[in-house]
């Protein structure tokens, strides 16, 4: 193969495809279009749901370089395919264009990044591309994202903007100054129109995808707005934010505005709300970027990337609140990206296009789906070769083989399919979870462990001030509730609380982090920010000034000497904030630069993560028991926040610290205490846990909170129980030549165990090894670590991994992408993953999980697929419930459909054997009045109340269901023949013709009339005849029969008689067909086209389904309910431990099949299908699991070939 016919773009990134080139074939093009027109349509619809195969079609291959039609494929599990037509950029046309020059810069299609000398880089593109057509781009468009035919590359690239690549020194060099119209024109050519458009598709379109509509109101609402950007000749414009490009430089009004783009700023400060993207309504402030040429002592010149910077970066979608601003310089911001590349852009389009939901319920459906057609198939020849044996006319031989088809495989299945989420969806509603993909509520029926988030979510939103706890001569000091006193108010740790937060005032009331607010409240200080006016008025911005209350202040008193009264203290005492550091969760820590009113130097002061701010202080500031007392406080569950401070030296000017790094800031700082919050559980948090351990579904915590107090609370909520023991996992990466190691180290001992021998041998988790994996008796052990260890043992200890997602329940310290891997590991064994979080760092998790629930009702909830109007985690069990029930639903429905699909084809072919057929009328009864109500009445069942250890299966091919479809088609099937030649056998039966009279015509006129209407109208087909009459009452009752038996209840449905809709829809069928079967009605059976039968044969109808109804029922619930299934609930019940959080539930529902299968066989002991089951038994017998006490576990030196590790124990 020619190796330019095969590529691949987005290499290493989520979205990496392979590329193909095809050119269009007109004699296959001519060929498909006969086909189209032969098969009425059919192969059309096929083409379209087959890309690969309509492009193959039509297409021949040919290079990339020069194709029509590009053919992709993803490189992930899915395997998807897409294809897209070329397209060609004209740039001739433009006013603004040279065609000499600007069309050579972009003949490649490649625009990554620009300079600011246009004539110098118009030069050297054209000797770069001097060879190609300068007056067209090639292109294609794929989910929103444009590719650019690139001639450096050999291949389709998408154009980026400053978001990648470029350095912050640039940023402030190169682009600060705005762009030259020229300029501006040529990017928008390329860039398009700065607008995220979700096009509303059709009516028909819109039944099956209404989420276009509230997305398409959800991103118009911030579509078109007017802004004022700078041009290079120093002039200010207004455009439309729709003319936005990369490289233009905003100006942010002085109101504020909603961004329209991704932007960095260079000027200024903006308080932001970006709870349109984080699910976080706490205002946050942004920063101007550091520019790198004019720092002190220099951070190097890093790249500039929205992640790394998102403290400086205003994206698109979010509010901007306040500016606050220079004298003569606008508050700006340079524009990185635009539509549909932006960060909210991104999120659209993982709603517009997401991931498949790789289900085995879908999967099977269309196995189940092919083996209709299989059989259909079968009918299809068995049609073809009975009419020709029987010298049918070649035109009925058509239309009756076609028919057995469309009667095998229900079109009406997919709706069907769909009602009973619909269902679901709707009584999701009601009790306030709102869902945006709604195929993700039938996997929640098994989602078997759930992620929580700590804060907001497991625990209160609010911190409460415990208190404090200082240090003086590097010792601490006894715990203090009352901050707010005379003593302390002029000392640093105060003066700390007051300055190192980010809260401002929006309309007079202070706002920002709720951990800052408590602690700022705990002080009672008053905080004053400089008006517009004030700003105006000096140089630059003025510091935010905090101050204490005039009663805290003691009196001014007067010195005992005359020489001293100079220096009496001050009645004023104001502190003000000259720089902010704001706070990063990748640094865990916050830093500000304030300075006393009146004093010379400047104060650095810092707060964060205990483990951190101690590492950046000074040693000797450091109490030598500060391990043991932050243990102290985190076993508790307290969450402590610690401080330092420095002064820092008097060269350093206001202007310097403008500009300086913050490492230069947060460094040598001195130790000054602990501030202790109490963060409480939520009341309902401990009994939604309970339910979902006794439900067997696994918890875990995935906090960014300080690892010890994640235990704690942990242990609080039952999530760990008293008697279980905890392992933490602490995992160092290579360093000085040495591999990567994890140390162990158990909760409960780890600071009085000096070595293993002194360990007690209780103290070493119980481990109960059992012959099957029915029988096991869980470990009661759990695995506690933090993030920097989580990436660790990701990276270096692969084959490690999957036994600690097996029993990892705290992972404490998670950066927000490192919640995204926790997700995507845990889902790599099998196991169906579910995530509730608040929404402020979890909207990856929250996308990646089978079922991610988010507790905020904020625009960030479109990130999840389910919102909890309710911020409590009982909407977990609940979802759950409803997720099962939907689940059993589609089970219920699909097995009905299947069963309706195959009596009406026995019946058919049947009455085909002997030349006749079901008539219109009876067909139009069936499908109208007995289908199409009884499978919208039945999905109408409500969830179980409670949630159950069992889960449903998973998959429509497995043994219960299996056994289920195949028992009753068997039944109907038999009784169906049963009628179909027995009334072949009775004394009055003939070849009915209109004179036949097996009801004894003298009886009523109702037959004489009868039978002159049937002279009159000759029946052509066959259809009237004693073996129609008697299969089309007996597969009547079949329809309703099955639909009763499969109308499951407990344990994950409400019981189908408290579905009163079907309750009543069945009765009346019932009654009706009963009717017309046991008192004929003439003008009935004439358009059903039914034959006059004798009462007895009609009493023998009624026996015969009363039997058939017995059966059925019999077996689809006592012998698989009672019997069949109820051995596989016991063997759960046995296996599991109540409230384990470390074992996963037996999912051997959805195998039990297989499972006796192969006992009758002989052969029990089978490896089980899901990893996670697997680990569990190889678990079992390994001696070396779980790691003792104080052992160390290393990686080989080949970890990256391998990645295999070794224990060591130190002693």
């Amino acid at each position: 193969m020619d190796k330019e016919e095969r590529k691949t773009i987005n290499q290493g990134q989520e979205d990496e495809m392979e590329i193909y080139g095809y050119n269009l074939c007109r004699w296959k093009l001519a060929i498909v279009s006969l086909g189209v027109v032969c098969t009425g349509g059919f192969l059309l619809l096929l083409l379209y749901w087959m890309p690969e195969w309509r492009v193959k079609a039509t297409c021949i291959r040919a290079a990339i370089k020069d194709c029509e039609v590009v053919l992709l494929r993803t490189t992930d599990e899915f395997r998807m395919w897409f294809c897209a037509k070329i397209r060609f950029l004209s740039l001739e046309t433009h006013p603004f264009l040279s065609p000499k020059s600007m069309t050579n810069k972009v003949a490649n299609g490649h625009a990554v990044h620009f300079t600011e000398n246009l004539a110098t880089e118009n030069r050297h593109e054209m000797s770069k591309y001097s060879q190609t057509q300068p007056q067209q781009v090639r292109y294609f468009t794929h989910h929103s994202v444009k590719y650019f035919w690139n001639d450096t590359l050999h291949n389709f690239d998408f154009l980026k903007g400053l978001d990648e690549g470029v350095s912050c020194t640039s940023i402030y060099e190169k682009h600060s100054a705005g762009l030259t119209k020229g300029m501006h024109a040529y990017r928008k050519l390329l860039y398009g129109v700065n607008e995220i458009t979700v096009k509303v598709p059709s009516v028909f379109k819109l039944l099956i995808k209404e989420q276009y509509v509230m997305l398409h109101d959800m991103v118009a609402a911030h579509s078109t707005v007017r802004v004022s950007v700078c041009r290079a000749n120093g002039e200010i414009e207004e455009i439309f934010s729709t003319d936005l490009v990369p490289g233009d430089v905003m100006v942010i009004p002085l109101n504020g505005t909603v961004m329209p783009c991704d932007a960095v700023l260079i000027n200024g400060t903006c308080i932001v709300n970006e709870s349109m993207l984080t699910g976080e309504s706490v205002p946050v402030t942004k920063t101007n970027l550091p520019n790198p040429s004019v720092d002190i002592k220099g951070m190097g010149d890093e790249f500039y990337s929205p992640e790394i910077h998102k403290r400086h970066t205003l994206f698109c979608g979010t509010t901007v609140i306040q500016t606050r601003f220079y004298t003569g310089e606008l508050v700006k911001a340079v524009v990185v990206r635009t539509g549909f590349s932006t960060s909210k852009g991104q999120l659209v389009r993982s709603i517009l296009y997401p991931k498949p939901t790789d289900f085995k319920l879908y999967r099977d459906a269309y196995l189940f789906l092919l083996c209709l057609v299989a059989v259909a198939g079968i009918g299809f020849i068995y049609t073809i070769i009975n009419s020709i044996l029987n010298k049918v006319e070649i035109g009925v031989i058509i239309i009756e083989s076609l028919d057995i088809i469309t009667i095998t495989v229900p079109p009406a299945l997919p709706a069907a399919m769909t009602a009973g989420i619909v269902y679901a969806q709707r009584r999701l509603k009601k009790i306030g979870i709102f869902c945006i993909s709604p195929q993700r509520i039938n996997i929640c029926g098994q989602l078997n462990l759930v992620c929580f988030d700590k804060t907001g979510t497991l625990t209160e939103d609010g911190l409460d001030l415990w208190g404090i706890q200082r240090v003086e001569n590097t010792r601490f000091l006894l715990p203090e509730e009352n901050v707010c006193n005379e003593v302390l108010v002029k000392s640093q740790f105060v003066a700390c609380m007051a300055t190192c937060h980010s809260l401002t005032k929006i309309e007079g009331v202070l706002s920002g982090d709720p951990l800052d607010l408590k602690m700022f409240e705990a002080i009672g200080w008053i905080l004053e920010e400089a008006t517009e006016e004030e700003t105006a008025l000096h140089n630059r911005i003025m510091p935010t000034v905090v101050r204490p209350p005039k009663q805290l202040l003691p009196e001014s008193t007067h010195a005992g000497n005359q020489e001293m009264e100079l220096f009496e203290l001050p009645a004023i005492y104001e502190i003000g904030i000259v720089r902010q550091f704001p706070f990063s969760s990748a640094l865990q820590r916050m830093s500000v630069v304030a300075r006393v009113l009146g004093d010379k130097k400047m104060d650095a002061y810092m707060k964060g993560a205990p483990e951190i701010i101690a590492s950046l202080c000074k040693p000797e500031t450091v109490p030598t028991d500060f391990e043991k007392v932050l243990e102290d406080y985190t076993k508790q569950g307290f969450r402590v926040i610690a401080l330092a401070h420095r002064k820092l030296e008097s060269k350093l000017t206001w202007h310097k610290v403008q500009n300086i790094s913050r490492d230069v800031i947060e460094n040598n700082m001195d130790f000054m205490g602990l501030i202790i919050m109490q963060n409480k559980l939520k009341q309902e948090t401990p009994g939604v846990l309970e339910d979902l351990h006794k439900a067997n579904i696994r918890t875990v915590m995935v906090t960014g909170d300080n690892m010890l107090t994640a235990v704690s609370v942990a242990r609080d909520c039952g999530m760990i129980l008293p008697q279980d023991k905890v392992i933490i996992a602490e995992a160092l990466p290579p360093k000085d030549g040495k591999v990567a190691k994890i140390n162990w180290h158990y909760a409960d001992t780890l600071t009085q165990c000096s070595n293993s021998s002194a360990i007690d041998s209780e103290a070493i988790p119980i481990k109960l090894v059992h012959n099957s994996l029915e029988n096991l008796q869980v470990t009661r052990y759990h695995f506690a670590m933090n993030g920097k260890s989580f990436s660790v043992i990701l990276e270096h200890f692969q084959d490690l991994a999957p036994k600690l997602m097996l029993h990892g329940t705290v992972f404490a310290r998670m950066a927000p992408d490192q919640k995204t891997q926790l997700i995507e590991a845990l889902q790599n064994v099998d196991y169906f993953v579910g995530m509730c979080g608040d929404g402020a760092n979890d909207c990856g998790a929250l996308k990646r999980a089978h079922g991610g629930i988010s507790l905020s009702e904020l625009e960030a909830s479109v990130a999840s697929p389910f919102t909890s109007k309710t911020p409590s985690i009982s909407c977990v069990p609940n979802l759950i419930r409803e997720g099962r029930a939907a689940l059993m639903t589609s089970f219920c429905v699909f097995k009905f459909m299947a069963l309706y699909s195959i009596i009406q084809y026995f019946s058919v072919t049947l009455l085909y054997s002997i030349l006749s057929n079901l008539g219109d009328f009876q067909f139009l009864f069936i499908d109208l009045a007995i289908i199409l109500v009884v499978v919208f009445t039945m999905s109408l069942n409500p969830a179980w109340k409670e949630l159950v250890a069992q889960r449903p299966p998973s998959g429509l091919i497995s043994g219960a269901l299996l056994f289920s479809v195949l028992s009753q088609i068997i039944i109907c099937i038999g009784f169906q023949s049963l009628g179909f030649f027995w009334v072949k056998q009775q004394s009055w039966y003939e070849v009915w013709h209109p004179q036949s009279d097996a009801c004894n015509t003298t009886r009523s006129l109702y037959w004489n009339s009868s039978y002159l209407d049937n002279e009159t109208k000759p029946d052509t087909h066959n259809i009237q005849n004693y073996e129609n009459t008697t299969v089309f009452f007996i597969s009547s009752f079949q329809y309703l029969i099955v639909a009763i038996a499969f109308s499951k209840g407990k344990p994950f449905r409400q019981p189908c008689y408290k579905n009163y809709f079907f309750v009543v829809s069945v009765i009346i069928l019932y009654v009706f067909i009963l009717l017309i079967m046991l008192h004929p009605v003439a003008s009935i059976d004439q358009v059903l086209q039914i034959v006059c039968v004798p009462y007895q044969w009609r009493i023998t109808m009624l026996m015969i389904v009363l039997v058939n109804a017995l059966v059925s029922i019999m077996v689809e619930n006592f012998f698989l309910d009672m019997v069949l299934w109820k051995v596989v609930f016991n063997r759960d019940k046995q296996g599991e431990y109540r409230f384990t959080t470390t074992q996963p539930p037996q999912a051997s529902v959805d195998r039990w099949g297989k499972c006796c299968l192969s006992w009758a066989l002989g052969c029990r002991k089978k490896i089980p299908k899901a990893k996670y089951m697997y680990l569990a038994q190889e678990l079992l017998v390994d001696p070396e699991w779980p790691p003792k006490p104080q052992t160390t576990t290393e990686a080989k030196a080949l970890v990256k070939e391998n990645g295999s590790c070794q224990i060591i124990t130190i002693t």
